[in-house]
């Protein structure tokens, strides 16, 4: 059965992560281990990772998830970008594998000034050197995207094309399938049947295999907006119905949920995503 959470701030250190899910009625949660802006990551010492794994044990929580900064851009034209991508995202695999987590999931980056098949390349790249003689328990996630823009990663071809070369490598877990993000890039899954063709062409094309969390957000946007707007559960175009019928599938009951959405409703968010999952 699928764990419901919600992302959490780390203000204050990411020890209070935990209770701060606890508190939200989490079983689960993402967080940032570092600022999403930019800057040197917080030292993760001996005592901060024993007491994080004390909270996370007296909060009842198995695992949680890591969301890298949002500056990644595997698909520069700079390389200097690109590197520093590249050392982030290792980082944080470590980072997750000392702190427990499962999964570390980013986003993919901007082909800004040359063609999508040449970003493609620049990507699957970057995910192999990021993957090269990894050796830790947390595994990478590619998160599908909104078609923003230039923004990689909002069809089910690209996250494959991407995917395929790196598949095998230790370290690599899979997709993050955004509720928010798909919608927005044109995949319509609110009736049961739309839900069950939207799974069958994932399969096709990447493999349910690969799908391995969800960011379950609703839609500021309508269906193609191509915008990342994230609502809150039921305010959006998507709909409380319209996330049932992807939410209660087989694969989406066999992976946990994590709400993206503002505090000031995120209880009440989670409290209709346990419903749809039946508690």
């Amino acid at each position: 059965m699928s764990n419901i959470g919600a992302h959490v701030s780390i203000a204050g250190g990411i020890i209070l992560a935990p209770k701060r899910a606890n508190d939200l009625g989490c079983e689960t949660f993402q967080c940032f281990t570092r600022s999403p802006q930019g800057g040197p990551a917080p030292e993760l010492t001996p005592e901060l990772i024993k007491n994080f794994k004390l909270q996370m044990k007296e909060c009842e929580i198995e695992t949680f998830y890591i969301h890298t900064p949002y500056y990644i851009n595997f698909a520069s034209l700079e390389p200097r970008i690109r590197h520093s991508s590249i050392k982030v995202v290792r980082q944080e695999l470590e980072r997750g594998s000392v702190l427990g987590a499962r999964y570390v999931m980013s986003h993919l980056g901007s082909y800004k000034g040359q063609t999508v098949e040449e970003g493609i390349v620049k990507v699957a790249d970057s995910v192999k050197q990021i993957l090269d003689g990894y050796a830790g328990t947390t595994e990478l996630l590619l998160e599908i995207a909104a078609g923003t823009g230039n923004i990689i990663g909002d069809t089910f071809e690209e996250v494959a094309q991407i995917l395929n070369p790196v598949k095998n490598m230790a370290g690599f877990g899979g997709v993050c399938f955004d509720t928010c993000h798909a919608f927005a890039s044109g995949y319509d899954f609110r009736t049961p049947e739309k839900a069950d063709a939207v799974l069958a062409e994932f399969d096709k094309k990447i493999g349910l295999k690969y799908l391995k969390l969800a960011h379950v957000n609703d839609s500021m946007v309508d269906l193609g907006g191509k915008r990342d707007r994230h609502e809150h559960v039921g305010d959006g175009f998507i709909g409380v119905e319209g996330l049932r019928a992807l939410l209660t599938t087989k694969p989406f009951q066999k992976i946990d949920w994590l709400l993206e959405t503002e505090d000031s409703k995120r209880e009440e968010d989670i409290r209709i995503l346990k419903q749809i999952c039946g508690r």
